[in-house]
């Protein structure tokens, strides 16, 4: 007989209430796969990506730095837009509005409907943004043709044409990223990956110190 985590009332994490079955949910994850040795926000990310998926193999198969991490989640809370490239991704991004621009899209000879999404979102947004891509590898290749100077790519594409090949043009560019090397990823995935940012909070800032409050 399977044992169900006990409905008790969620704890707070960053201003967020966290449900209980969740929270046993990170215990059991934890129990199974040592993350200690993760930098902070890459335990967060790793953490919840695999949160997402049930799926313990992202712990070796993302790839994402700390620095590229602290850089994206200072602009993610200083109010930089995010861009998702289908709706299912924003469905998973819970607390910040997105830019999904898909229904307005339309594909051409030479270009997909995913792919005319960008650049409809990079007209509207402009430089400096997250941009979440969780479902076609042509969203992915199209942002990397445009001189988008992104504070993140969240790059996590799924499929067996052209998703692991995206993902290593990504880490070939050089912008500031979270990948992974395999074909597998998806909507759910890419969302986690930007939540794990958005439910860290900011570091309290030192006071220095003073005579005053010395």
């Amino acid at each position: 007989m399977t044992t169900q985590p006990t409905r008790t009332a969620g704890t707070e994490t960053g201003g967020r209430v966290v449900h209980p079955i969740e929270q046993e949910s990170f215990r059991r994850l934890r129990a199974r796969l040592d993350t200690s040795h993760f930098a902070p926000l890459t335990r967060a990310v790793v953490e919840r990506v695999i949160h997402s998926a049930a799926d313990l193999e992202y712990a070796t198969d993302l790839v994402c730095d700390e620095r590229t991490l602290e850089t994206a989640h200072a602009a993610l809370h200083a109010g930089a837009p995010v861009v998702v490239d289908v709706e299912m991704v924003a469905a998973g991004i819970t607390r910040r509005e997105t830019v999904c621009r898909l229904k307005e899209a339309k594909a051409g000879p030479e270009l997909t409907r995913s792919a005319h999404a960008i650049r409809l979102a990079y007209e509207q947004v402009g430089p400096g943004a997250l941009w979440v891509i969780g479902c076609a590898p042509t969203a992915l290749e199209e942002l990397l043709l445009l001189d988008a100077d992104p504070a993140l790519v969240i790059g996590l594409p799924v499929g067996f044409v052209g998703a692991a090949e995206s993902k290593a043009a990504l880490r070939e560019s050089g912008l500031p990223a979270v990948s992974n090397v395999s074909e597998k990823g998806g909507s759910a995935v890419a969302a986690a990956a930007l939540n794990a940012l958005l439910y860290t909070p900011l570091a309290r800032p030192t006071t220095p110190l003073t005579k005053e409050n010395a």
